[in-house]
This record gives C-alpha cells, structure tokens and sequence, in this order.
C-alpha cells in the first residue's frame, strides 16, 4: 500500500463521498492539487465522470491508497531544438489522445454549416371532438364521422407530416448533432432512404460536452462568449478558488473557478453589494461601500415588471463595471463559457425579485447586439438560491419573448450545461406540445400547421423544433409520409407539468423596443 508522502498531482484513486442518497460511495478521483496547511494535508480530487461542480478538498483518511494508480511518464522525444524531453501524464490524459486518434472523421465538413434538414415539412394535425382512434391508412383523408367515435385510453392521436418536395426523412442523428452536441465527436447526416422507416430514438447527450456545435472546433471569435475548449486548462482554471460569496441575504458556495483578484481567493468569505456587485474582502468594506451605494436595483431601464418580478436591460458598453461584476459571479457558476471583460457588445437582461428593501437579483441571461447566427442567448444563470422553483423556465421564456418583439426566431449559443440543457429541452417540449394541443378545427375540417408556422409562432427556430419532436420521440416516417403521434402518456405528463407552472411572462407588462444595432457606430 502506497504512502500518503507517495500521493501526488495526476494520481487516481477511490475517494470516499456522500451520494444524494446520503450514503457511502468510492468513486474514482484524480488529485489536481495538494496543499499542507499546519502540518496536515489536504488534496484537491476531481471525481472522474461527475461534473466538476462536485470537485472538493479531502483529508488522507478519505483516500483508498490501495487501489492509486500512478501517472505515467512518456517516452523521451526530441523537441524542437534537439533536446530530448518528458512530462508525466495522467492516466486521462492518455484515455483523451487515443479518443481523439479513434474520432478522427475521414472528411471534416466545413466550420460554420448547418447539417441539412427537410426544406419544408408540413404537419396535418388532427384534432378529434375526443380522443379517438386514427385509420390505419395514415396515408388518407381521415373521414369526418370518426370525429364522433368514443375516446379508449390506450388511442394516439396522429398528426401527418407531409413534404411538398421529395421526400427526406430526418434522422434523430441529423439534427440532434447540431441541437445538443456530443463531447468529442463529430457526427455525419446520413440521408435515409425514401420509404425506410425510421424509429427515433431518445437522446443520448453528453451534458459536459465543449465541442462546437456542430463538433467540429471552430476559430475563436472576438465577439459573442467563447466556448471554452478543455484541451487548454491549466490547474488553476480547473480549481475553485472562492471558498464562500456572500450576496444579500444569501451565502452561496461557488461550484466553478472565477477569475476574481488573486487576493480575495484566500478569504474565507468574498462579501458582495447585492445592488451594483461589487466585491469587498471583509463585512467592514461591504458596511462602509453601502453607505455610499444609492442604487437599489441593477443600473439600466426596467422593461418589464409583474408582481414583484422585474426585468432589468443593462447596455455592457454604458454600464461596464457592473457588467464586469456580473460576469465574475456567473462564472463562479458556469463552467462551459470563458469570461471576457469585453462587455461592450452584449446586453445584459437581469432578472429580479422586489421587496420593501430593494431588487434582488435572481438570474440573467446575456445576449449579442449583433448575432450572425441568430443567437438569442449567450449566458443564462439562475442563481442557486432561486433554483429549481420556475425561474429558469421564465427566464427562457423572456428571451424568446424579446425575439418575438424583434420579429426573429432565436436560440442559444451551444453547448449548453448540463442545467441549461433540462431547462431548455423542458421549454422547448412544453412550448410546442402547447401549440399542438390548443389547435382547432375550422369548418369541420381537421388544422393544419408547419414546421415554419410553429417557429413562427413561438419564435424558436426551426432546427430546434425539430429536434425537439424528436426528442420526444413523436415524429417517424410511415409509408412515405412523416407521422406525429401524440400518445395519452405525452399529453397527460404535458398536463401535469403545465399546472405546476405558475410563473409566466406577460407579454402585455413588457415595455421593449429594439434597437438596429448595425445602424450605430460603435454600440
């Protein structure tokens, strides 16, 4: 058995921790760093498969020494000048290169290219009286006296998807690649050919993934958030360096690395003005700047207000030090975007709660002044204390909301979180089904709707609609036609999850009028 002297950066071995279930597991774990405090030494684990969030200080007597695995040293290269050379390696690092010699695609397509999806679907929706049984022949104009049948509770009400064009199915593979990525691979459309059927299968996402969207990396751009790329980590950035935030009424224990000065990380406690977000490194500081402090809610024009929900927009060029300040909390909470102190062109939407001392800040999204790519969010964050209670959900629905003032269709940039993925995959579910279910025939003839009339409506885009019902696994191909089946178990669950919703946003409390960006000099 190794010694606790023996343990070093790059080790692996099982770790003792406490699972949700409150019970012991041993999960295995690299060491990132080891530091002696007072004669004892504690060691900084990464739980290998887990997110980095769950990332923690351990003492010697929560390590299985018997089972550490050692990293490994390479063989001696030359380097550039002559030189021979080695590092040592961890056993991920080696795991890493011989994934990225297995994925290697035989023809890369091109960065920045949508993979191809139907020109133009469009969904014939039949909406019975009740819930009734559809003809097998899905193929044929429904008769109208099947409207009068009694509804059984096993029946699946059935929308046609029908192509003008030839007809191409979508695959699970085509769209999915493009909507919610996978970590390290890039995936390649296959068309299918006319007349196979096709089952789509749930998705299968990789909730950490850092890939581009479309799996291949693209060159870094100077303007949007960029998506941070794992292969260039430093120990540093891969540790938490805020032990505890204090923010308001709140102490919230950060789950990620965030660039604050080097001096605040060694407190105990970073103490934060809940108005403008300014840092302060002892409870004195935060006492004698709330004396001079007169804001009491995020500096910019409130656009919308219903109950004591408000939104705040906050322009990153005219107000840059609280956008600054903004950006170093959210990242102590977002892992998969790099910080930029360029906030000039981004605009800031901060959500609130009000009461009698002021707006607290309960979440924001960013978003770019100028999109190529129809981004409708860049940063999205709830913060922990708000979590899990429908402020997600609203703000999404926000963000989409702007769009339909804007006239566009928008989505989010990817990747996105493990949590923003269930969020958005929630709303998205929840948005469409609610269009399809709320349809109604017209001179007893059975609604008819598209894939660009639903975007149309809700505002999110077409790639993401589809990908959606797929998702759901609702959309298949039958007998040269696209079939959405909307099964008694989809719509009771739908049901269910909308009376839980209780916050919505009310487009008649929103006092927004976009501005053309590209008409302005400089923002």
């Amino acid at each position: 058995m190794a010694e606790v002297g023996e343990v070093s950066e790059g080790c692996r071995l099982p770790v003792l921790r406490r699972n949700q279930e409150n019970e012991d597991e041993w999960p295995l774990a690299e060491i990132l760093s080891v530091k002696d405090i007072s004669g004892r030494k504690l060691f900084y684990v990464h739980y290998i498969d887990f997110n980095k969030r769950l990332d923690e200080w351990v003492t010697h007597d929560r390590l299985d020494l018997k089972k550490i695995q050692f990293p490994k040293k390479e063989a001696k290269t030359p380097t550039k000048n002559g030189l021979p050379g080695s590092r040592p390696s961890s056993p991920e690092r080696d795991v890493r290169k011989s994934l990225d010699l297995s994925l290697q695609p035989a023809s890369a397509p091109a960065s920045g290219k949508s993979l191809p999806i139907p020109v133009q679907i469009t969904l014939r929706f039949n909406v019975p009286r009740e819930r009734e049984a559809v003809p097998e022949e899905a193929s044929q104009p429904l008769a109208s006296s099947s409207c009068g049948q009694p509804a059984h509770r096993n029946t699946k009400r059935k929308v046609e998807v029908v192509s003008p064009a030839t007809p191409v199915p979508v695959t699970t593979e085509t769209t999915q690649a493009s909507v919610f990525p996978q970590n390290g691979s890039a995936r390649r459309a296959v068309a299918a050919q006319p007349g196979r059927k096709r089952k789509s299968n749930c998705l299968g996402t990789d909730e950490d993934s850092q890939d581009s969207s479309d799996g291949i990396p693209s060159a870094p751009r100077m303007t949007g958030s960029l998506v941070s790329d794992r292969s260039h980590d430093d120990i540093i950035t891969r540790m938490k360096n805020i032990e505890c935030i204090e923010l308001g009424r709140h102490r919230l224990k950060p789950w990620y690395f965030s660039p604050y000065p080097q001096e605040l990380t060694a407190l105990p406690v970073l103490y934060l003005c809940e108005f403008c977000l300014k840092y302060g490194k002892s409870l004195k500081c935060l006492q004698r700047h709330l004396t001079k402090c007169d804001l009491r809610h995020p500096p910019g024009n409130e656009i919308y207000r219903k109950g004591t929900i408000s939104f705040f927009e906050i322009d990153g060029r005219k107000n840059k030090s609280y956008s600054q300040n903004l950006c170093l909390l959210a990242k102590c909470f977002l892992d998969h975007k790099t910080l930029y102190y360029d906030t000039d062109p981004f605009l800031f939407y901060v959500m609130t709660e009000y009461d009698c001392k002021g707006f607290h800040i309960v979440g924001y999204f960013s978003k770019e002044k100028e999109s190529t790519e129809d981004y409708n969010v860049a940063c999205i964050l709830t913060l922990p204390p708000y979590q899990r209670r429908g402020y997600g959900k609203l703000l999404i629905e926000f963000s989409y909301e702007l769009s339909k003032v804007e006239g566009k269709t928008g989505t989010p940039e990817k990747p996105l979180s493990d949590l923003g993925l269930l969020s958005y995959r929630s709303y998205w579910s929840q948005t469409i089904l609610e269009i399809l279910m709320n349809l109604k025939s017209e001179n007893g003839e059975r609604p008819q709707i598209t894939i660009n009339e639903i975007s149309e409506i809700t505002s999110i885009k077409k790639e993401d609609v589809i990908s959606t019902l797929q998702y759901l696994n609702l959309i298949n191909y039958y007998k040269g036609q696209y079939i959405l089946t909307l099964s008694e178990d989809i719509v009771d669950g739908h049901e269910r999850a909308m009376l839980k919703r209780i916050l919505r946003i009310d487009s008649k409390c929103l006092h927004f009028t976009p501005k053309d960006w590209s008409k302005r000099g400089k923002w």
